[in-house]
């Protein structure tokens, strides 16, 4: 990833500058559903800062990662956009997005310690910020409690050995085909959430090898594979659920991993007889390890591009998107999750008991490794491990080429870090 992003420089540093005017609009760029409704924050934004126009173009999340590299390598840059926590690191490395620690010393609305710390650590790369956090993510367990009781757990258990022995009344409980825990298997972040939970740094060296068989990650890797073994999870991609939500519905799941998204999608999917049968939990934790376990930083952030001719103004928007009053706006929108903890005091927000969980579970997040090479690494994880979920391979040994694959998608890594430290003056 270093050499395409030393690529990408030298074809960016060999494009025709297109530059641009200091009055022109401030060009912000946003994916999916946000890029449509952050355009209803914009006539308060430019109200509020009198010459200040923005604007927004909206961009599918399919495609938002190749227009940012093409962007780059074709100067086109926008003023500002949102960006994926996990790009932040590509984006630092190709030296496109602009340090931010003096501008947040400098805001009176950007205050650090309102944030998420594990969310705001995910936009620090070797000491120096590079985004503000504008909304949050994270995953826990969404769950039908009427099946839970029936099986005679009352209360959403606090460690694995709790989770698994739910699991297992449930299906017990149930017909047959009943699952306890739907996890497909095509998804990397459940068993790297676990992983986290049980203290597995998954990079060693400062991030110039893979760490897979680590006795950390192995332990989240044997429970999580353990589920599968034992019947207590189908071994299904999600190409092979059929209706996410009617499955639940119709009982043949009481358990499932997921975000803040769902929120909305289980109240509007799920039938109006069961609105009052389903919640979510906090992470159960390792056996021996302080409950909530630890999950996923997610989210997106505000970024400020280095090639802008605009960044005050670019930076106006930032502080703007972060204010308190307008994340509770944003969220009142589209549902989003507000990165800043003083817009969680929203009467909506802090009455509610299944937004409740995502609070408690952010004060307990942690980051991905920030190595611009992670989406290729984090493929690999659920390549290797769906073998061994479906019975077709051994653990050791998936863990054995899991390490090797992660190993050689480093190599120009270990390279560039290891000539770095040589010329470095001693």
């Amino acid at each position: 990833m270093r050499a395409l992003a030393a690529g990408l420089v030298l074809a960016a540093a060999t494009a025709c500058s297109r530059g641009g005017d200091r009055s022109d609009p401030v060009r912000l760029w946003a994916f999916g559903r946000e890029g449509e409704v952050v355009r209803e924050l914009v006539p308060e934004m430019e109200r509020r800062h009198p010459g200040l126009k923005v604007e927004v173009q909206q961009i599918p999340w399919t495609a938002a990662h190749e227009k940012l590299l093409t962007g780059f390598v074709g100067r086109e840059m926008p003023d500002v956009a949102q960006m994926g926590n996990t790009w932040i690191p590509e984006m630092a490395a190709l030296d496109a997005i602009e340090p931010l620690d003096a501008r947040v010393a400098a805001s009176t609305s950007v205050r650090p310690d309102d944030y998420y710390q594990g969310i705001w650590e995910t936009n620090v790369l070797d000491g120096v910020l590079y985004g503000v956090p504008w909304y949050v993510d994270t995953r826990l367990v969404f769950y039908r409690s009427d099946l839970l009781a029936a099986a005679g757990v009352p209360e959403f258990p606090k460690s694995w050995s709790g989770w698994r022995a739910a699991m297992e009344a449930v299906k017990r409980s149930g017909r047959v085909g009943r699952y306890g825990l739907l996890l497909p298997t095509n998804e990397w972040a459940q068993p790297v959430t676990l992983a986290v939970a049980a203290g597995a740094e998954l990079l060693s060296d400062g991030g110039r090898h893979g760490a897979f068989r680590a006795p950390e990650f192995r332990r989240a890797a044997e429970f999580f594979i353990g589920l599968y073994r034992d019947g207590l999870a189908p071994p299904l991609a999600n190409s092979q659920v059929a209706n996410l939500y009617q499955q639940m519905a119709a009982g043949e799941f009481a358990m499932y991993v997921t975000g803040p998204w769902n929120l909305g999608e289980f109240r509007r999917r799920l039938p109006a007889s069961l609105q009052g049968s389903w919640a979510t939990a906090p992470l159960p934790a390792p056996d021996g390890m302080p409950w909530p376990g630890v999950s996923l930083a997610g989210g997106s952030s505000l970024v400020v591009f280095r090639s802008s001719p605009r960044k005050d103004a670019a930076w106006k928007v930032v502080e703007f998107l972060s204010e308190p009053a307008t994340q509770k706006r944003f969220w009142a929108l589209c549902g989003d999750l507000p990165a800043r903890r003083s817009a969680w005091d929203e009467p909506a927000l802090a009455g509610d008991a299944r937004t409740a969980s995502f609070r408690l579970q952010l004060e307990h997040v942690r980051a991905t490794p920030k190595v611009p090479e992670w989406e290729q690494i984090a493929a690999k994880v659920w390549e290797r491990l769906e073998p061994v979920a479906r019975g077709a391979k051994g653990l050791d040994a998936s863990l054995a080429s899991l390490d090797a694959d992660v190993d050689a998608i480093l190599e120009k890594r270990r390279w560039l870090l290891d000539r770095k430290s040589a010329e470095a003056p001693r």
